[in-house]
């Protein structure tokens, strides 16, 4: 029982610090845009391919790709 006299205090304490967490980001416009973040990641556009990575989708006999499998040379 003795126990609650710690419990109880230190759940209002959890309590008080995630209302004053909520109202400082409500107060600093942390939830002004919600759907624009999740819209720009459908709308990248990632169509060209990036000139430092290499094409990995062509396999040449001999390449990566027959590397990978396993076989010895």
């Amino acid at each position: 029982m003795s126990i609650l006299l710690v419990l109880i205090p230190l759940s209002l304490l959890l309590l008080g610090l995630g209302i004053a967490a909520f109202f400082w980001a409500v107060r600093n416009d942390q939830f002004e845009d919600m759907d624009s973040p999740a819209w720009k990641i459908l709308l990248d556009d990632d169509s060209r391919p990036h000139p430092e990575i290499p094409d990995r989708t062509v396999s040449t006999p001999g390449g990566p790709a027959e590397d990978q499998l396993g076989e010895d040379k």
